[in-house]
């Protein structure tokens, strides 16, 4: 057989070959004994794993990430200092569980408060700032499902701030991750409390020991609430850093607390390992014409200017950015006016969205700018 022919046949084979090979596969996540599971990454909310993560099931101390968000709220808003002095009411010092023992008239400022909760989950704790905040533990319930509310946390209802066991206290994996999410973004200074391994109250008389072990045990961790009850089991919100990526794994109802970690663990290294931030650029957007305005075009900008998605590693496939602008506009145009969109898609996936806006105001011309503009075309026209 000829060279050449021999040569064409081995190329039709390889090609062949090539098209015969099977599409990457999708990552393969690990098995999770826990009945309800979420992993997402917190900045996008893109979620990489989940398992009955709409079950509503009892959320234990894990529900004191909703408190925790609201004292920060509270503080980033200056209704309340870190240095304000709380004092502790009979109902705060009555709470079982989990506690720091407040003696009634006992008073501690909100930074210790504050890291009683995060760190030894103190229920009672958790009581007396809910008092300061709202004036009552029922007034701040009514917040805490407002903000739920406000998060689309649909599957979930708060009956106290605490999370010790009670009828209707409900909540969901997806939707503790909203919450833990919206805490480790808007207020990210957390992590300075969430991260406390070791530390003391009352000058050194009494010691905390966070519940999360994964600080310990896993690289990267900045948190974030542990919990368990006789009803609950064994639940956990940890996140985590790499990179530039931060992921929350959510496990709830483990049958152990060595699975609660053990499970997270394996969700946030599945999600490291297989997926990373990416960055999709918006284009230099070409103008509009603008008609009867004081100039002829404006200039656009979209709003985010980048849209940030999270995409498995070493996927290849080519990103669209589908955009849709108007053709013209008539003045007067306002500086911000929406004109159109862009659309990121993956296949049939959309990865994110901008709004397309006016640069810059235009207003319309007045008579005698219509004038002087006519006259100067008749005299090109000449």
């Amino acid at each position: 057989m000829p060279v050449k022919r021999l040569l064409c046949l081995l190329s039709s084979l390889l090609l062949l070959a090539l098209l015969c090979l099977p599409a990457a596969a999708a990552p393969v996540p690990p098995e999770i004994s826990a009945p309800s599971a979420i992993l997402m990454e917190s900045s996008t909310g893109k979620i990489l794993y989940e398992k009955e993560a709409n079950t509503p099931l009892p959320p234990a101390s894990v529900t004191k990430i909703m408190t925790i968000l609201l004292v920060a709220e509270a503080i980033d808003s200056g209704r309340i200092s870190l240095d304000d002095m709380v004092t502790a009411s009979e109902t705060a010092a009555s709470m079982g569980g989990s506690q720091i023992y407040l003696e009634v008239g006992e008073s501690m400022s909100v930074q210790d408060l504050l890291k009683a909760i995060v760190v030894a989950s103190g229920n009672d704790a958790a009581t007396a700032m809910a008092e300061h905040i709202a004036g009552s533990t029922e007034g701040f319930v009514a917040l805490m499902n407002q903000k739920a509310e406000e998060l689309g946390m649909d599957n979930t209802t708060f009956v106290n701030c605490h999370g010790l066991d009670a009828d209707g206290h409900l909540t969901t994996a997806h939707d503790i991750a909203l919450m833990s999410a919206e805490l480790l973004e808007k207020h990210p200074w957390i992590t300075d409390y969430t991260t406390i391994w070791m530390d003391s109250l009352r000058g050194g008389a009494f010691e905390l020991a966070n519940t999360n072990k994964l600080l310990r045990s896993y690289t990267g961790t900045t948190g974030l609430k542990t919990g368990s009850t006789d009803l609950a089991k064994y639940c956990l919100s940890a996140s985590a850093v790499r990179g530039d990526m931060q992921l929350i794994a959510v496990v709830m109802a483990a049958p152990s607390t060595a699975e609660r970690f053990k499970s997270a663990a394996q969700l946030l290294d599945f999600g490291f390992a297989n997926y990373e931030k990416t960055v999709l650029p918006v284009e230099r957007l070409a103008p509009i014409p603008v008609e009867g305005g004081t100039l002829d075009e404006v200039e656009l900008v979209c709003i985010p200017d980048s849209v940030t998605t999270v995409l498995e590693k070493g996927d290849t496939r080519v990103v669209d950015a589908s955009v849709t602008v108007q053709q013209s506009l008539t003045a007067p145009v306002e500086e911000g006016q929406t004109v159109g969109e862009v659309i990121f898609r993956l296949g049939e996936t959309e990865l994110g969205r901008g709004r397309i806006v006016t640069a810059g105001a235009v207003p319309r011309r007045s008579v005698l700018q219509q004038f002087v503009r006519y006259l100067g075309m008749l005299t090109m026209a000449d």
